[in-house]
């Protein structure tokens, strides 16, 4: 659920230790300085939707014994593993959101990249949710 709002939270931010050019990124409308998941490209968007496919599969059937023990927590396990994974490498190509040119121009106006809210609250969504489908399956292994 978190990782599904935090989707509409900005994921990448453009800011300047100028304090003029700050002040130029703040006239800008907010759509240009701060992206959300659905603007910031795929490695963005889909991890948390397969977080949130993994979660309404698995708060649907994993109340059933017989969908347990056929491997719904290896299945969460898988689909939070890939979300994380991918929300990493989203964050490691953060600036290929943008081309070439306009990264170089970015840059020689000392405007930075960053990551946004809706980052951090994904990243730390797709962790909770690895964790808790590693201990889901390892008491899945004890019965």
């Amino acid at each position: 659920m978190v990782a599904t709002l935090a989707l509409f939270l900005p994921w990448t931010v453009l800011s300047a230790q100028d304090q003029i050019v700050e002040e130029a990124l703040r006239e800008l409308p907010a759509s240009d300085v701060a992206r959300d998941a659905w603007t910031t490209g795929f490695l963005a968007w889909c991890g948390p939707l397969l977080l949130l496919l993994a979660g309404l599969v698995v708060a649907a059937f994993g109340q059933f014994r017989k969908v347990r023990i056929a491997g719904l927590p290896h299945l969460w396990l898988i689909f939070a593993a890939v979300s994380v994974v991918l929300m990493v490498l989203g964050w490691f190509a953060i600036g290929w959101q943008f081309d070439e040119e306009t990264r170089g121009l970015l840059a020689d106006g000392g405007v930075g990249l960053y990551a946004g809210i809706g980052r951090y609250l994904g990243i730390l969504a797709g962790v909770a949710s690895l964790v808790a489908a590693v201990l889901d399956v390892r008491t899945l292994r004890r019965r």
